[in-house]
């Protein structure tokens, strides 16, 4: 059986501070050296992140509170508040009733492992920010997840890029919850950990918030190919 198969509570991953610690500095090795990052992992942490990390072309699933959370299709909500003209709660009816966009696209781990040709579906992040309406003053979005644990953040500017989209679809079929489902962020340019999992809000700020793992020694600004990309500069850590 596969990890896509199982269930939640069959598949429960339990990432103590050891481990944690080590996926933040393998995090900043692969950004640097990519794929060579993998051969780290068994003499820096043992065999037993096998099942977490890099692979061959298969996705690596993970959580960071150790369990997934289920969210029902009818039950999903996803909040948009903050320097906005018109908060709104969004179902999933509602962003498939938007005009989709989609794209196949590589999905690249910080830790240096790659899924290649992954269909993505789902609405712009921009075409969400323009149904609410961004205030003045606005320069960045943070995001919120289902698990209670993780977040992220983008600029303002990062967040109406063509290829940042809210998706509902992955793989040909409804992203599943272990795939974040059923609603995730997808950054097509940046590293794994900015494509927040169980998204469940989006609030649009005056500044910069580092997400979890960012206030954990990851970059700010994740970009694949390193590059500074459109953004204040002086937000790079």
């Amino acid at each position: 059986m596969s990890a896509d198969q199982l269930e939640p509570s069959e598949k429960r991953v339990a990432v103590g501070r050891r481990v944690f610690l080590g996926m933040a500095g393998l995090g900043a090795l692969g950004i640097a050296f990519g794929a060579r990052a993998q051969n780290a992992v068994s003499n820096v942490l043992g065999s037993g992140l096998g099942g977490l990390l890099p692979g061959g072309d298969n996705f690596r699933i993970y959580s960071i509170t150790g369990t997934y959370p289920v969210i029902p299709r009818d039950e999903y909500r996803l909040t948009v508040s903050g320097l906005v003209t018109r908060p709104a709660t969004f179902t999933i009816d509602d962003l498939e009733a938007m005009p989709s966009t989609s794209m196949v696209r590589e999905f690249q781990c910080v830790t240096g492992w790659v899924v290649p040709n992954v269909h993505w579906e789902g609405v712009k992040l921009s075409q969400i920010l323009d149904t609410v309406g961004v205030k003045p003053g606005a320069v960045a979005l943070t995001f919120e997840s289902y698990d209670g644990a993780d977040s992220e953040s983008l600029t303002l500017d990062q967040a109406r890029l063509p290829d940042v989209i809210v998706a509902y679809r992955m793989l040909g079929a409804p992203v599943t919850t272990q795939h974040g489902g059923p609603v995730r962020l997808y950054v097509a340019p940046m590293f794994g950990y900015k494509s927040l999992k169980w998204l469940s809000a989006i609030r649009v700020v005056d500044r910069v918030q580092p997400g979890f793992w960012e206030q954990n020694g990851y970059p700010v600004n994740g970009w694949v190919d390193g590059s500074i990309g459109p953004t204040d500069p002086s937000l790079t850590r």
